[in-house]
């Protein structure tokens, strides 16, 4: 699963030929949730409430290239992503 994006000890990270909803996998410590590209909502896990928040702020920032990660890591596999800017 690549890394898209880290910050603040925060994985981004999304899987090639993922099922839908689009969504990305976000890790910090021992937690791990799946959040929703579309409205950045949780869909299975749970990160504490601050490292939610930093994580919401970034999707809200990046959800274009986000979203373009999706489609291409649904399409081309593994190869086909970008990384993007962590959150600063």
């Amino acid at each position: 699963m690549p890394v898209i994006s880290s910050f603040y000890g925060i994985l981004i990270k999304m899987y090639f030929g993922d099922h839908v909803p689009p969504h990305f996998h976000a890790e910090y410590g021992e937690f791990s949730a799946q959040i929703s590209i579309r409205d950045l909502g949780i869909l299975e896990g749970y990160l504490p409430p601050k490292a939610l928040g930093l994580v919401v702020e970034w999707a809200s920032i990046h959800n274009k290239e986000l979203i373009d990660n999706w489609n291409n890591l649904i399409k081309g596999g593994n190869g086909s992503f970008k990384k993007i800017e962590p959150l600063k």
